[in-house]
């Protein structure tokens, strides 16, 4: 396969844009990928970007740090008439993202790590958005994995019919951000056998994919200006499948922390939770106090310990960010739905133990024990709403009978 001339394709009217606003549009879609959610904005500081950007590359790299981190309130715009302030999209330090753009416009890969659920996949969207216009091209890494799935595969009946031609390759997602210059996302990638992770190690150090069946004069793809890799994996799947030295030798790593403001937290996770009660059409006015409130005890089992210097057993499962939107917004939208005499804090004991109790019937004793210590501490001494919520441990006790976690058959 010869190697092809790069074009700028990550203009937000490339192919890939152009078929995901055709197939249907934004009203249609439960979950719109970034490049349409945000696509006003890519826009706006597309059109004002006067910074050089690399050969490839939809925006320059102080134009990319803007859409994910937010210009604080600062308008942007080539127009004074559509300028707008860019909203920040991922809480965390500016300079990660600084790191994480240098990186990918050298010529190493981009490894997210961290606990589940601090937003690396969403920050490997927007990395992807950002620079290439798009963030479908991703594969997802799983033990069954193949090296197929990474590399390209092959129309059998095709194969069959004229043998290993290049109209019969069936491209992976690594193959067409190669061929097209795009930023790829490989999530979970240490989930995947250690075989066909190794599967990068050309790609990643040789920009360049090997095709033999096709025969001396097309046997190598190289990669268009802009590709590049971002893969994510969790701190506590490093057991899963350990990664070569290899390999690892071929990325740079990020760690994603979890939020370590409480209030930048709350704002979040009250964002986020309004974001999806607008998406789902209900508008509920977030409970700001119960979203405090839900967000310490969610900070407090996640560290061990209290602000106030309190022991906490930590549960087995992670009491991640994401995690809380999800109990929040579904504590609002059962308000929305039933609100004659609802009161949201007595709803989160349940959805509490929902999160917690994944696979571990010892994390619903853990979940007590922080009931009768932090929780019935400040029932006392932290206002009504603590009370309240102590007042519910009985949700705790009635959720251990017929529980089916820990049961053999």
């Amino acid at each position: 396969m010869a190697k092809k001339k790069a074009s700028n394709q990550g203009s937000a009217d490339s192919p890939a844009m152009q078929s995901l606003s055709s197939a249907q549009d934004r009203s249609a879609m439960q979950a719109p990928p970034a490049e349409i959610r945000y696509a006003d904005e890519l826009a706006i500081l597309r059109e004002a970007d006067a910074h050089p950007r690399p050969d490839g590359w939809m925006l320059s790299p102080p134009s990319i740090v803007d859409f994910i981190c937010g210009t604080g309130g600062e308008k942007v715009g080539a127009k004074k008439s559509s300028a707008r302030a860019i909203t920040e999209k991922f809480v965390g330090p500016r300079d990660i993202i600084q790191r994480c753009v240098v990186t990918l416009a050298g010529e190493r890969g981009l490894m997210l790590v961290g606990e589940p659920g601090t937003a690396k996949s969403m920050l490997g969207e927007l990395l992807a958005v950002a620079i290439s216009g798009t963030g479908a091209l991703a594969v997802q890494g799983t033990a069954g994995t193949t090296e197929d799935q990474i590399k390209y595969g092959w129309n059998y009946a095709m194969l069959l019919d004229r043998g290993p031609t290049p109209q019969a390759l069936v491209p992976s997602p690594v193959m067409q951000a190669m061929r097209s210059g795009k930023i790829v996302r490989f999530e979970e990638v240490t989930r995947c056998l250690p075989e066909v992770q190794d599967a990068l190690i050309s790609i990643l150090s040789e920009r360049r994919m090997m095709i033999p069946e096709l025969g001396d004069e097309d046997c190598s793809l190289f990669a268009a200006p802009g590709f590049s890799l971002i893969a994510t994996a969790n701190l506590r799947d490093r057991g899963v499948s350990e990664m070569s030295a290899a390999l690892k030798r071929r990325f740079n790593f990020e760690t994603i922390a979890p939020i370590a403001d409480a209030g930048r937290e709350c704002q979040l996770v009250s964002d986020r939770a309004a974001a999806l009660l607008h998406e789902s059409r209900s508008n509920k006015t977030i409970d700001k106090a119960m979203i405090e409130l839900l967000v310490t005890v969610f900070r407090d089992l996640r560290s061990g310990r209290t602000d106030e210097g309190w022991q906490v057993d930590r549960p087995s499962t992670v009491m991640s960010t994401a995690e809380a939107v999800t109990v929040a917004t579904a504590i609002m939208r059962e308000s929305a739905f039933f609100p004659s005499g609802f009161d949201p804090v007595s709803r989160m004991p349940g959805h509490l133990l929902g999160v917690v109790m994944k696979d571990d019937e010892k994390d619903r004793q853990r979940l007590l024990g922080y009931w009768d210590g932090p929780v019935q501490r400040r029932s006392k001494t932290g206002g009504p709403l603590w009370k309240k919520l102590y007042d519910r441990r009985s949700v705790l006790d009635e959720a251990a009978i017929d529980s089916p976690i820990g049961q053999k058959d």
